[in-house]
């Protein structure tokens, strides 16, 4: 049988409990992730697209699905939004990405490279998390579309109503 204690104060309580991180104290510091080659790996998803991104230092080009990004993303907003991580952590030009896309539409695409390189800028630099997740960059945005219900058109749109 174990022994038990009882705490009669928060101090005993403290006491007891010594050994666990409380929440104002600072935890160790995460250690960085890269595989053997120096890359850092991660994967991003949005809608229903996923890309498996990695990351390593280097000039700031950019490959997705062995296209350059100016010719993967033609539009000039996709290829700002893929970009946003590095403007935001200061690191543009900096680094190296070639990464993998399936599934979904371009805009889908475009968000999940995003979400992808920020997730492996902080498995490469830990000390980057606080600032891309006050961003946003971090949180997977959970919409997606909407399934068809029978009875309907569309997802919520009813059929054409007629009256004759």
């Amino acid at each position: 049988m174990s022994e038990q204690t009882t705490a009669t104060s928060l101090s005993e309580l403290k006491n007891l409990v010594a050994g666990t991180p409380a929440a104002g104290e600072a935890q160790a510091p995460r250690e960085p992730k890269k595989d053997q080659f120096g890359r850092a790996y991660a994967t991003g998803r949005r809608k229903d697209a996923v890309a498996r991104v990695w990351v390593k230092p280097g000039k700031g080009t950019v490959e997705i699905n062995g296209k350059p990004a100016s010719r993967y993303f033609a539009r000039p907003v996709l290829r700002m939004l893929i970009a946003q991580p590095f403007l935001v952590a200061d690191r543009y030009q900096q680094f190296d990405v070639y990464c993998t896309v399936n599934g979904g539409g371009l805009s889908g695409q475009a968000g999940a490279v995003r979400h992808g390189i920020s997730r492996a800028l902080t498995n490469f630099e830990p000390g980057l998390r606080p600032i891309l997740k006050k961003a946003g960059f971090l949180t997977r945005d959970p919409r997606v579309v909407e399934r068809k219900k029978y009875g309907k058109a569309k997802a919520r749109r009813s059929f054409q109503f007629s009256k004759r």
